[in-house]
């Protein structure tokens, strides 16, 4: 907690400053209304006293309420904003952190738990923060101001009111240690259920398609029955604070009666009155003592949870990153578009066992590279090493001649156009689909758009569009076909005008006559750029200058298609296993 207060600026410390003088003020005209109570009280009972007296010291009380009500008043708008911008920044803190994870680091922490951080985790960090500027600070002040107040008024109601609050600090200690764990339990729960309810919503046409809703609902049952148990369980061991509390000071305000009666009784008629008068103060500052424990207890109810919420936190802020910057920004003109592998390796982190093993190859400018194999055979993790989503294992990859560790992320990913696997398109519309991101240039022109459109051949359906351009698209592009949102993806990769195409089996939705035309475009428009394709259907890359082959992580063919028909089984065999002897031919 105390780390992440360190993102407080200088001007909030500042505010908070100018909070603590209000709230000392707010203190002391608090613990101001019993003296002139007691003033009223003596004036009540001294004969010869005029209603005059008794007004002006009712006056001073009332003037002392509203002063203490207008620094409460202040003091909650400096809370308020301090923790709306303290939350704010810590949001966009976490944001740019996770906007700079490699696919490693995001996999270290689940797409529902960094939400959960992000949002529900950084609101109970700033719930905390608004409370305790508030109370945290003014409690202990106000517990200290009255004690002095009425130490040496009498030992026996001093007595009383030491015995209530170690009473109370007894019941809170007790309701922390037993509720705590739960606290810590809590935030993960959140998690849980926000995965499910997040796996549901995404997944909900096949939960559809196989009538999976009972069994999705028994997920979720489990999920929010686990969730509303440790919830019960907290909230309830922490609810036995507020009667405890009511007791105490019930009890309190009795013992100060009953042992005030007794010194009465006990006194003679001089000291009456003003025994009566201090039994009367007595009682208020003994109840500021216990209404300032009861505020500490509020922040003690609050505070577990918060605790734990900001070390979740600050476990994402403080991730290191394993994937660091070089420093180029440019390379050399005359091998732009050029991709190298040197007897490349790569496993996953933790894992044991290789990926893929010694792959080498070259990729000149303005070749076309294909990579084909059955599935898990690696072509998707060679492709993934070219824009550093991971870094290699063993060996090297160059772009341009230059080793991808020595770019800045920025350079390598402006020299890429990349197409992934899964189409991935954002709320909005067509243009700033396709007109997506930082290309390192002057922006995107609208002839740009346009073109990059119609080599994706996605013309036909984005002109017959409500708006055209400006259409409409759905978060995920779910108003869009598969092969319509597999096009807008394509455009997005050709507008950015790269270097270097990545095509990550990305054609795959696309009927043969359309893969063909789009094909023949990139080849004529794109005429200059690199492009690396992954493609599972012989007819997409049989026009490559060069198809690698992989089986079990290794290259075991690489050539022209010809080449390859003639002296690699494996190439063979799924040529074979798709086309006929007489396409083929």
């Amino acid at each position: 907690m105390i780390k992440l207060l360190k993102n407080l600026t200088k001007k909030e410390w500042i505010f908070i400053g100018i909070s603590l003088v209000f709230i000392v003020a707010q203190v002391w005209l608090d613990l101001k209304l019993p003296d002139y109570m007691s003033t009223i009280t003596t004036l009540v009972q001294t004969e010869g006293s005029t209603m005059s007296e008794i007004l002006k010291a009712g006056g001073k009380m009332l003037a002392c309420a509203l002063g203490s009500l207008a620094g409460s008043v202040i003091v909650a708008a400096f809370a308020a904003r301090i923790a709306t911008n303290f939350g704010a920044r810590t949001r966009e803190q976490l944001f740019d952190k996770v906007q700079s994870f490699t696919m490693q680091e995001i996999n270290g922490f689940s797409t529902a738990s960094l939400i959960t951080r992000s949002t529900n985790d950084i609101t109970q960090v700033q719930t905390l923060l608004v409370m305790g500027l508030q109370v945290m600070i003014k409690a202990p002040i106000l517990a200290v101001w009255a004690i002095l107040k009425i130490n040496g008024k009498s030992w026996q109601w001093t007595l009383s009111t030491g015995i209530a609050v170690l009473f109370l600090i007894i019941v809170v200690g007790c309701c922390i240690i037993f509720a705590m764990p739960k606290f810590k339990k809590l935030q993960k729960l959140t998690d849980e259920l926000n995965r499910v309810t997040r796996e549901n919503l995404t997944g909900i046409r096949v939960v559809r398609a196989y009538n999976a809703e009972e069994y999705q609902e028994h997920k979720f049952e489990n999920a929010n029955r686990e969730l509303t148990g440790a919830n019960l369980f907290a909230n309830s061991v922490m609810a036995i604070m507020m009667p405890s509390i009511q007791l105490v000071m019930s009890g309190l305000s009795l013992a100060i009666y009953w042992i005030g009666a007794i010194l009465i009784d006990k006194a003679n008629m001089m000291d009456k009155i003003t025994l009566f008068s201090d039994m009367v103060v007595f009682s208020s500052y003994a109840m500021q003592v216990i209404m300032a424990f009861m505020m500490l207890i509020m922040i003690f109810i609050m505070l577990p949870r918060a605790t734990v919420s900001a070390k979740r936190i600050r476990e994402v802020l403080e991730t290191k990153q394993t994937i660091i910057d070089g420093s180029v920004t440019k390379s050399p003109a005359g091998n732009r578009g050029e991709v190298e592998f040197r007897n490349v390796s790569f496993k996953y982190p933790d894992a044991q066992d290789y990926v893929i093993r010694d792959v080498t190859f070259t990729a000149k400018k303005g070749e076309t590279v294909a990579f084909i194999g059955s599935t898990g055979c690696g072509k998707s993790t060679v492709i993934n090493l070219v824009p550093r989503f991971y870094d290699v294992t063993e060996g090297e990859v160059l772009v341009d001649g230059i080793n991808v560790k020595d770019y800045t992320q920025y350079a390598l990913h402006n020299k890429i156009g990349y197409v992934s696997q899964k189409s991935t398109l954002f709320s909005g519309t067509i243009k700033s689909n396709v007109a997506y991101g930082d290309n390192g240039k002057d922006g995107f022109l609208s002839s740009d758009i346009v073109d990059a459109v119609y080599t994706a051949q996605a013309s036909d359906f984005v002109e017959a569009m409500d708006d055209s351009y400006d259409g409409f698209v759905a978060q995920g592009g779910t108003n869009l076909s598969g092969g319509q949102k597999q096009r807008v993806s394509i455009a997005r990769a050709i507008c950015r005008k790269p270097d270097i195409f990545i095509f990550d089996d990305s054609f795959s939705a696309l009927d043969y006559k359309t893969d063909r035309k789009l094909r023949d475009a990139l080849k004529r428009e794109c005429a200059d750029a690199t492009k690396l394709i992954v493609a599972q259907r012989i007819g997409t890359i049989r026009d490559a200058d060069k198809i690698i082959v992989l089986d079990d992580g290794r290259v075991v063919g690489m050539g022209t298609h010809n080449h390859l028909m003639q002296t690699c089984e494996v190439y063979q065999q799924i040529a074979y296993s798709q086309l006929s002897k007489e396409e083929l031919a």
